[in-house]
């Protein structure tokens, strides 16, 4: 449980969590995580940066143990959600002189958690600063990456910036820093998608915020530290400001094999027209991988049969999906069946109002598809095609 240095005073105490596999009882995480936190010894003061998950509270307090910390004089709460403030209770008492730093927001949501009491707090505006004598901390509000409070912190002297949530990845591993580029991107990608997509135009303002700082590391709260800080400022620059690309996200089910038939033919389709299809199938589909495979789509083609007038349970859950995470996507459009009636179309369209999107006439057939129909998704696959050469411009 020992403490890893970066710099000179300047210490990894986080944790890794390599068996979680569910965060928020709702993301998958295949590879797990880590909550990382870092410690700050000042000629002066010394300042721990956010903390960990509270079941793994005896590892933080082991590794500052085992480091020989005597004294915290600061907590920085980049954030409030638990799994990096949820161990301010136990460093609190281990050091009663320490005060809880962070923003206004962030201090009304600790206090509901009951983390902090009022006469603990320093709350700080955005750009001001806090000295720990040798070393300096600037504070940088960065809301909505992806709670309103969040802020991220930056040492001066190190040029270090800790940005908490902002351009982190679920990824447990041995490495302090970035050693498989691909493996991060991937990791960082769905971390993205999951949970930073649906703030995308302010993410936008935040990315330009911190990248008129000069950057020397990247230390955020989940996943290894970036020693190369262009490759995730790059990759977020891309996810929240490039065209979406030629690319069809396609979620279906199929209960008795119509809707099946018709996806595959479509897909086919697709693919003889030059655009690329990414294909999942509800029911075994990992949700992390479709909000990935989202974030470049230029169209989100739903197929669905119908039950009991409406749409699949499954597909429903996709358009909600789509819905609240916000893609760039520019088109949408609907495929499926039904035996004898129902509304599935106006069901799923009523399900995705946040997506500012053009509606490809749907294709839904009685029945198993039929010569005419296969004609149908001809003519949406070169409808498709045709929209895509628009992109860009």
């Amino acid at each position: 449980m020992k403490a890893r240095q970066i710099k000179d005073n300047i210490f990894w105490v986080g944790a890794v969590d390599w068996d979680r596999r569910l965060f928020d009882d709702l993301i998958p995480l295949p590879d797990g995580t880590s909550y990382n936190a870092y410690l700050i010894q000042g000629s002066e003061k010394t300042a721990l940066i956010d903390t960990v998950e509270p079941e793994m509270s005896h590892i933080l307090l082991s590794r500052l143990e085992n480091l020989g910390v005597e004294r915290i004089d600061y907590v920085i709460s980049n954030h409030a959600e638990p799994d990096h403030s949820g161990t301010i209770p136990q460093i609190l008492a281990q050091h009663p002189q320490a005060q809880v730093v962070c923003t206004p927001k962030c201090k009304n949501m600790l206090l509901d958690m009951g983390l902090a009491s009022e006469d603990r707090f320093l709350t700080v505006e955005d750009g001001e600063t806090l000295s720990l004598g040798n070393k300096t901390l600037e504070f940088i509000h960065t809301p909505w990456v992806h709670w309103p409070e969040t802020m991220s912190t930056y040492l001066q002297e190190e040029k270090i910036l800790f940005s908490c949530d902002f351009l982190g990845s679920h990824l447990a591993s041995t490495d302090l820093y970035v050693t498989d580029e691909g493996q991060v991107y991937e990791a960082a990608k769905r971390y993205y998608a999951e949970i930073m997509m649906p703030f995308r135009k302010i993410i936008q303002k935040n990315l330009k915020k911190v990248q008129e700082y000069e950057i020397s590391l990247i230390a955020p709260s989940h996943g290894p530290i970036y020693d190369r800080p262009e490759f995730i400022l790059d990759a977020y620059h891309d996810w929240v400001h490039s065209e979406p690309k030629n690319i069809v996200v396609l979620p279906y089910v199929s209960m008795h094999g119509s809707t099946r038939k018709m996806v595959e033919y479509l897909v086919d389709a697709l693919i003889e027209k030059g655009v690329t299809v990414k294909l999942f199938n509800l029911t075994v589909t990992d949700i992390g991988e479709l909000a990935m495979a989202l974030v470049d789509a230029a169209t989100i083609v739903i197929g669905s049969p119908t039950v009991l007038t409406g749409a699949h349970p499954g597909a429903v859950y996709a358009a909600y999906l789509a819905n609240i995470l916000r893609p760039k996507a520019k088109f949408v459009s609907i495929v499926g069946s039904y035996g004898w009636g129902g509304k599935m179309v106006q069901q799923l369209a009523v399900l995705i109002p946040n997506l500012k999107v053009e509606i490809i006439d749907p294709v839904v057939i009685k029945g198993r598809p039929k010569a005419e129909d296969f004609d149908a998704l001809d003519a949406l696959a070169a409808s498709i095609a045709e929209k895509h050469k628009t992109l860009g411009e």
